[in-house]
């Protein structure tokens, strides 16, 4: 395969800038008063876009991510969305900070292209449509971070700095990441529509998602008849069961969102908007991430029950659809339990090392879980030191509990699971380590990279990518990436300003 060399070679399809133009406002980004800077590119990402690595140094590859120069071929725009944010009714919403460059045809597929923090648009309401060094950085390692997992995400590309100042709680770096993304539609896309009694839009919006996205939503299962509205539920029980393995695939890391909001839900079922996320570090089972989520509205265990209140809000949007077939849109939202439970079985089974999943492993789980709370246990490393532990290496595995007696005694009946299951010890210490990670992007390896970055060095950038692309193997000179939490890290707070 031969990759582009510059930009102006891709291919660009713009399906979303063909849609009617109320569906996004025409605008380009705003450039920085001062001087871009390239802070980092990412290599990986840009193959997905069929771009040489060389071309990711070129002035004319800065122009673009900095948003001082469109994107050959591309049309900029600004798109409008509403939702629900902390389970209110928003309204109006949009792409405030953001612009859609331009859909790539790459060699797996198309992928938009979208700068965060380039400037005003319509949609800014009292925003200023910038965003910081810290949160550029955090959304750029998180994406790359949760595809290193095996997790569904958008993709970062780049990060573009300024001396331009922004005013957060304090006065930060001017920033913009390009991100990357088969489609920002969202659950709010659909609600904004929905909200105006607009069924002319709300009709394109969805024939637009199910024809490039969910093509095989269109045929009815054989012996079915076509109802009016059956492919807008089958997009719906596809979006749903995304959805609810999305949610089982966090938990499984300890991942919190943080601001899961139906504006930042996505349609295609991807990680979408890393605001206030957080990889937890000592278990919490109401682990809230985002300090400004004072009633704990999106806390670690609320995700599942918070995804599915939001599809709700989806299927109510898409309601004027389906003519005659409201009780199947409550049959789609029916299969997000199912979704979920299968996904989470199976992400715990395999954590636990075990061949196949049992009902007597809920209990099993559970009461590891409840121990973990009860201890503050290092999440990540739990379950990494896990591993080794029936094989006479407890010793770094109790060590993360204060009540050792009631977890050698877990460790007892897990042992006993074991003996039943059967699988090979070998084998399953290779299972286990494959499926608990040994690095995740732990809120201070972020701020270290942050502050490093502050100063205009990128290297712990690439010490990071390199350890959370493949996070289930040791790498070399990288203990301290798998280390436990400092002490200074409990000072950290990440909120929706971040």
């Amino acid at each position: 395969m031969t990759l582009a060399k510059t930009l102006d070679q891709l291919s660009l399809r713009n399906s979303f800038a063909a849609l009617p133009d109320s569906f996004y406002t025409r605008l380009a980004p705003r450039p920085f008063q001062h001087a871009p800077r390239l802070l980092h590119a990412n290599a990986d990402a840009a193959a997905l876009i069929g771009l040489d690595p060389a071309a990711l140094q070129t002035p004319e590859f800065l122009a673009v991510v900095s948003g001082s120069a469109p994107l050959p071929g591309g049309d900029p725009l600004a798109a409008v969305y509403s939702g629900h944010q902390f389970g209110v009714w928003a309204g109006q919403l949009g792409d405030g900070r953001a612009h859609l460059l331009g859909e790539v045809q790459g060699p797996s597929g198309n992928w938009e292209l979208q700068l965060k923090g380039s400037g005003l648009t319509p949609y800014s309401r009292m925003g200023d449509g910038r965003a910081v060094l810290r949160s550029s950085v955090r959304e750029y390692l998180a994406s790359e971070a949760m595809h290193g997992l095996g997790i569904p995400t958008t993709r970062a590309l780049a990060i573009a700095v300024s001396d331009d100042a922004v005013v957060r709680e304090t006065v930060e770096t001017a920033a913009v990441v390009t991100r990357m993304a088969p489609s920002f539609v969202r659950f709010g896309s659909f609600e904004h529509w929905a909200s105006r009694k607009d069924m002319a839009n709300l009709r394109i919006l969805a024939d637009y998602v199910i024809d490039t996205f969910y093509p095989e939503c269109r045929d009815a299962p054989a012996g079915e008849p076509q109802a009016p509205g059956a492919d807008v539920v089958r997009m719906l029980a596809e979006v749903t069961r995304r959805t609810g393995t999305l949610m089982a695939d966090w938990l499984s890391v300890g991942f919190c969102h943080g601001v899961m909001n139906t504006d930042n839900m996505s349609i295609l079922g991807l990680t979408l908007d890393y605001g206030p996320y957080g990889f937890m570090d000592g278990f919490n089972a109401g682990h809230i991430c985002n300090h400004t989520d004072s009633q704990g509205r999106y806390a670690w265990n609320v995700q599942p029950s918070v995804a599915h209140w939001n599809l709700q809000r989806l299927a109510t949007a898409l309601h004027p659809l389906v003519p005659g077939q409201e009780d199947a849109l409550g049959e789609a939202l029916d299969g997000y339990e199912a979704a979920f439970l299968s996904r989470w079985h199976g992400r715990v089974a395999a954590k636990l090392g075990l061949a196949q999943w049992q009902a007597e492993d809920e209990a099993l789980f559970d009461e590891l879980l409840r121990l973990m709370h009860g201890s503050r246990a290092d999440f990540t490393q739990t379950f990494r030191r896990l591993a080794l532990a029936p094989e006479g290496q407890a010793a770094p595995f109790l060590d993360l509990f204060i009540d050792r007696e009631a977890t050698q005694a877990w460790l007892a009946q897990y042992a006993a699971r074991l003996a039943r299951d059967g699988r090979d010890p070998v084998e399953r210490v290779e299972v286990m380590n494959r499926n608990n990670p040994l690095y995740v992007l732990r809120n201070h390896l972020a701020e270290t990279a942050i502050r490093a970055a502050a100063e205009g060095d990128a290297g712990e950038l690439d010490n990071l990518l390199r350890v959370l692309r493949n996070p289930w193997q040791e790498h070399e000179n990288a203990k301290e990436y798998a280390a436990l939490a400092p002490d200074w890290a409990s000072d950290l707070e990440v909120s929706c300003s971040s």
